[in-house]
């Protein structure tokens, strides 16, 4: 199994367009990138390729790292950072099968799958195939389970990826707070990698609105808000997982500079072997 880290930025990546904060500066100035979420996972054996969410940045990112188009993709959930770059595929592909998951959103009285679908009506080329979370499902010679997380206001899901022949296992947390549920614990659990979303540092839990939630024993916030994990949250899940390796993806510009491309944060073009 080998994974490429496509893109590993929040909502607006870095560099963020028209800011000069200093973590933006030195990013520009070293060429470090982290693009729109989204990961891609081939499974040599058979010569065939996973992408798990369309980052609007998906024709820079596969261009960027020259891996292969994909044979199927996963969408966790429907905010535009995970979604928008389906529309890419257009003249790319003949057809790809797209997993998605088939629970009602209380919020959209729509499914993921069928947002999907009905967004992209007009795009032939893709096959909208509606998932039961926490049943596997075998794409690309990968067993794949989509598992619930905690994602306010809207339905969101974390990805877990096991080869059945050689055994490694990836899994995602997709974008969360510290709160997953136990069973989508126990299916995430004993990765040989781990992407864990760490919007931010735990310190900056003060600067947001909502504050921060979920502390650990010290009263250090796990939670960013009520959406996303902090730092500190991501490495207590990883723990918790007993994740062999774990990356911090989904990571924003608000980190500051002397900590922002620390370990074991991730920067767009990683590749793991697992």
């Amino acid at each position: 199994m080998r994974v490429t880290l496509l893109g590993t930025g929040d909502t607006t990546g870095t560099p963020t367009v028209g800011c000069d904060c200093e973590t933006c500066e030195r990013a520009r100035e070293e060429g470090i990138e982290r693009t729109r979420f989204s990961v891609h996972v081939e499974n040599e054996r058979l010569d065939e390729s996973l992408l798990i969410d369309f980052s609007p940045d998906f024709r820079y990112q596969f261009l960027r790292e020259d891996v292969s188009i994909p044979d199927a993709a996963v969408v966790t959930h429907v905010h535009f950072d995970h979604l928008d770059g389906l529309g890419n595929l257009f003249r790319v592909v003949d057809s790809l099968e797209v997993y998605a998951a088939d629970e009602t959103d209380p919020q959209t009285g729509r499914s993921v799958a069928e947002t999907v679908a009905e967004d992209y009506h007009y795009l032939h080329v893709i096959d909208v195939c509606p998932t039961t979370p926490l049943e596997p499902i075998h794409v690309c010679g990968f067993n794949v389970t989509l598992v619930p997380v905690e994602h306010p206001p809207l339905v969101c899901y974390g990805v877990a990826i096991e080869d059945p022949i050689t055994g490694a296992k990836l899994s995602i947390s997709g974008d969360t707070s510290y709160n997953v549920p136990e069973r989508s614990r126990a299916a995430l659990a004993e990765p040989d990698l781990l992407l864990a979303d760490a919007i931010v540092p735990a310190h900056l839990c003060d600067y947001h609105p909502a504050g921060g939630r979920h502390e650990d024993e010290n009263g250090v916030p796990r939670t960013f808000g009520t959406k996303h994990m902090t730092r500190e949250g991501a490495l207590a899940l990883a723990e918790d997982l007993n994740a062999d390796r774990t990356r911090l993806v989904h990571v924003a510009h608000y980190y500051p500079p002397d900590e922002a491309f620390e370990e074991p944060l991730a920067v767009d073009g990683e590749q793991y072997t697992i």
